[in-house]
């Protein structure tokens, strides 16, 4: 399909765009006014498209979404604004990841409160995870914009918000369309460390993503989309207009009269629909301006930042501030650093000497002498080296998230590819498994499936997607300090089976050392199973039961 015209709805723009873009799979929850974007998606799907499924809610379905790009390949999720709410955990979290397919996030926000119990404006979510934001303001740029949307994704390796309304979602309008990308192949990311946020490596991951939003500011100043009209002889004007999305719309449809009433001025105006906000553009047309009206849909977002942005007569000294702040950006406070922002001196200090020798170095936290997670690690190791020897395992992904067990990416294990947010594990293994990646895994504790795993395997479960799930059962809350789980160990079988595992490819193993080849069998037959399959490891936590007596 190359140069058709097309009449549809600003959400079947986007997902049109999406195709186009070469996306291999979509995900949502559906809610107006956001749901038409998957519905026809799933209508594309069931004609041979992209892979386009419903999910048990907005964080399974962009944790799903976060699977394909872990597979290098291009997805789309879809929700409404309240449903960012429930994504927002990963959609935090993956602005410190290493997107390699590029991800974006549709959220239909509902200003009026049409439908919606609120109506909160995603921008700031956008400017909270510090990601790119694209605003359309017609149906043609909700085609465009999320066709760019995959190539600033990936350009920069971060997610980025497609921000829509109601009106813009259920209007429809005549779009041009152009020629579809293919799809990209399968190719398991190898920047491993950029998917795993263990404190250590996400502090690096943070400082990375400030780094980028001087490239970022760079990026929304020179995009078309952030027009900046400049009118009048004289450098003073009386007022200045700041628009965007369909605030621009509705500007221009009063635009003549408002220039009759001012005998023929238009006023100065800039129209922003990229973001960060174009600072240096809103400064040029403010310099000189008495008043500015701002026509945003939506709540004061662009209002709020304005006020900050001017010139004041009190100076603003913090965390924000040019180049080198008044205080560090990252991290936390503590009494050096805020001398520094007080300007006086460093204090004097001693380095510290154990015994005459140099300070110790780190200690990096590990499994416990003895623990059950190594165990079932080792099996693990030893089952997916057997399905592909090659460095790296490229055809087998290994998904997990937070808990005791995270350490099994450390050495001497280093099982774990990624970790991103409890139950992540599971919805990632599911995209990744729907990404084409040949064999998928998640490893997840057992307190942390009840947390938040149960959906996704809910979600993988009911499309018998090609994946393994590994619950390592200690019985315990192992990492906060041995609570007990909401639901006992021997209840376990029956809640999988209850989430439509089929009964024949659900194992409990014994994590013990003198089983580990035994296991490594069974769990490679498991994983080379096209369907779904769940594996639990089962053995009492050593503290839990060091507590017990």
């Amino acid at each position: 399909m190359k140069n058709d015209q097309l009449t549809l709805l600003g959400d079947e723009a986007v997902a049109l765009g999406a195709i186009h873009a070469g996306i291999s799979a979509a995900y949502g929850y559906p809610g107006t006014p956001s749901t038409e974007i998957l519905e026809y998606l799933i209508d594309e799907y069931k004609k041979g498209g992209p892979v386009a499924r419903w999910c048990a809610n907005e964080k399974t379905a962009l944790e799903a979404a976060l699977g394909v790009s872990f597979a290098g390949r291009r997805s789309i999720v879809t929700m409404k604004h309240v449903g960012l709410n429930v994504a927002s955990d990963p959609f935090i979290n993956a602005a410190l990841l290493d997107i390699k397919g590029g991800m974006v996030v549709a959220v239909a926000d509902d200003p009026g409160m049409h439908s919606s119990q609120n109506e909160q404006d995603s921008r700031f979510y956008a400017a909270f995870a510090m990601v790119p934001c694209l605003e359309p303001r017609s149906q043609q740029e909700a085609y465009d914009m999320t066709v760019e949307a995959f190539e600033v994704s990936e350009r920069f390796h971060l997610p980025v918000l497609l921000r829509l309304t109601t009106r813009l979602s259920h209007a429809r309008a005549a779009i041009t369309a152009k020629a579809a990308l293919e799809q990209k192949p399968v190719s398991k990311t190898a920047e491993k460390n950029r998917w795993m946020l263990l404190p250590a490596l996400a502090r690096k991951n943070y400082a990375a993503l400030i780094e980028k939003q001087k490239e970022l500011r760079s990026w929304s100043a020179a995009h078309p989309a952030n027009r900046l009209e400049l009118s009048g002889k004289n450098s003073a004007r009386d007022l200045s207009v700041i628009t965007s999305g369909l605030g621009g719309n509705y500007y221009e449809e009063n635009l003549a009269d408002f220039i009759e009433a001012r005998n023929g001025e238009a006023p100065a105006r800039l129209h922003i629909g990229a973001y960060p906000l174009p600072e240096e553009s809103i400064r040029e047309l403010c310099a000189a301006s008495e008043k500015v009206l701002v026509l945003e849909e939506g709540q004061p977002f662009i209002e709020e930042k304005l006020r900050g942005l001017l010139p004041q007569n009190v100076a603003i000294l913090g965390r924000l501030g040019g180049e080198e702040p008044a205080v560090q950006r990252c991290g936390e406070l503590d009494p050096d650093n805020v001398r520094a922002a007080l300007g006086l001196p460093p204090r004097p200090g001693v380095a510290a000497a154990v015994g005459g020798f140099d300070p110790l170095p780190g200690r990096p936290p590990q499994l416990c002498k003895g623990c059950p997670h190594a165990d079932s690690y080792e099996a693990i190791k030893m089952a997916a080296a057997a399905i592909d020897p090659r460095p790296g395992h490229p055809d087998v992904g290994i998904t997990s998230d937070i808990g005791c067990y995270s350490l099994g990416a450390l050495p001497p294990y280093g099982v774990p590819e990624s970790i991103v947010c409890m139950g992540a594990s599971v919805s990632m293994a599911k995209g990744a498994a729907d990404a084409g990646l040949p064999y998928s895994v998640a490893v997840i504790g057992d307190s942390t499936f009840i947390h938040s795993g149960i959906t996704g395997l809910i979600d993988a479960a009911a499309d018998d997607i090609p994946a393994t799930i590994i619950i390592l059962d200690n019985s315990i809350v192992a990492m906060t300090g041995c609570q007990p789980t909401m639901i006992p160990s021997e209840n376990l079988r029956r809640l999988v089976l209850g989430c439509g595992v089929q009964g024949e490819h659900l194992l409990e193993l014994e994590a013990k050392k003198p089983l580990v080849e035994e296991n490594a069998a069974r769990l490679k037959a498991e994983i080379e199973h096209r369907g779904l399959s769940v594996v639990i490891f089962k053995r009492e936590c050593l503290e839990a039961a060091k507590k017990k007596k």
